[in-house]
């Protein structure tokens, strides 16, 4: 063993700081948009990405 135990990650301390930075969503038009697209392409994965970070944005609102 090396008196540099345990090895330093830096990926796991940029992550870290990264958690506590909130990142700014697309406008919902443009996230709406992506759902659209995603689901004219069939494509589940994205428009189940996509109508989730469209709830996300539109966080607080009701109808």
């Amino acid at each position: 063993m090396s008196s540099n135990w345990p090895i330093r990650r830096p990926t796991e301390n940029a992550a870290l700081r990264s958690l506590g930075r909130p990142r700014p969503l697309p406008e919902i038009p443009a996230l709406m948009a992506a759902l659209i697209v995603a689901n004219r392409a069939a494509d589940r994965h994205g428009a189940n990405l996509a109508a989730h970070r469209v709830v996300r944005a539109a966080e607080g609102v009701t109808e």
